[in-house]
């Protein structure tokens, strides 16, 4: 019996199949400037789940799945049984029977994990509260064709210690770099996944601090979805923790800086930060879609199942 694989956070996959998988979208991202593209999910249906609106990760997925040959489904919960009450456990052993995988983008991570459980096919984590892992693939392939492998480098995270913090807290133990996580009081990362990550993150109040040599500058909205009734709160408790060029120069000359979209100028990203030279946000939101075809192409066929040639 063939165990099904989830994607629920980095930590589903060892680090060589991260590697794998990365490796692979780079691969594939060639193939699609060629003109080429690899059926490999020919007749394959996604379910793609979403309590939370996007932007980025709808485009992805769905032109993903028609590059690969297969067929994407968009699930909102005005348009399904889960918007009415259904058990997520029961939507998950009929939905799973009918397909070959399902993305979830939703708030809870435990509505995931309930749903992976009752699943019959992989399910993958298109952003919780908690996790925001597919953003970190699209994160480590833009590092690599940028600037190669991340082992022994130094990224600092300004900000909320939220779910993208989380996933970068994650990926610094699988990558082998280090995070400096610069969070105002009373923002701090989840305790749990902080001792996890304890021997690669280092929580930072001063952000000019943090920022010092590193090699990657990133950081995200001050106030996510579900949360603007925060926003003056939020404001005045990040004062000081916008991205600016002065913070740019206290990082390594060739730093990267990276943001997950959407983004607000003058707010936790300085314009001339985000729309100039240092800035690959463009080229993260773009390996999204390649990222996630590699990632779904390893959990529905398996990893290292694809051969080279197919591609030549």
């Amino acid at each position: 019996m063939t165990v099904v694989r989830h994607f629920l956070s980095l930590n589903d996959l060892s680090a060589a199949e991260l590697w794998q998988v990365i490796d692979r979208a780079i691969e594939m991202k060639a193939a699609v400037k060629r003109g080429q593209f690899d059926e490999a999910l020919k007749n394959r249906t996604l379910a793609m789940i979403f309590e939370k609106s996007s932007t980025r990760t709808r485009v992805s997925f769905e032109t993903g799945m028609t590059q690969m040959g297969g067929h994407a489904l968009f699930l909102s919960p005005e348009s399904t049984q889960l918007g009415r009450g259904e058990p997520v456990e029961d939507s998950a052993r009929v939905i799973s029977r009918m397909v070959d995988v399902v993305m979830i983008r939703t708030f809870e991570q435990s509505m995931v994990e309930r749903f992976a459980e009752y699943s019959r096919v992989p399910v993958i984590n298109a952003l919780t509260d908690q996790f925001h892992p597919c953003q970190l693939l699209a994160d480590m392939m833009t590092w690599v064709e940028q600037r190669g492998r991340p082992e022994g480098k130094t990224v600092v995270w300004v900000g909320d210690g939220n779910n993208m913090c989380h996933s970068w807290m994650n990926a610094a133990r699988l990558f082998g770099f280090h995070l400096n996580a610069a969070c105002p009081e009373g923002y701090d990362p989840d305790p749990e996944v902080m001792a996890l990550n304890k021997d690669n993150v280092t929580l930072f109040r001063d952000p000019a601090e943090a920022a010092k040599a590193a090699d990657v500058v990133t950081t995200d909205t001050w106030a996510s979805m579900g949360q603007e009734d925060e926003k003056q709160a939020r404001m005045q408790a990040f004062d000081g923790y916008q991205v600016t060029e002065a913070m740019m120069q206290l990082a390594d000359k060739d730093a990267l800086f990276m943001h997950c979209l959407p983004a607000y100028r003058g707010m936790e990203v300085a314009a001339d930060v985000i729309d100039g030279p240092q800035s690959v946000v463009w080229d993260e939101a773009e390996n999204r879609l390649h990222a996630q075809k590699a990632l779904v192409e390893a959990l529905v066929i398996g990893f290292g199942a694809h051969k080279p040639e197919q591609l030549a």
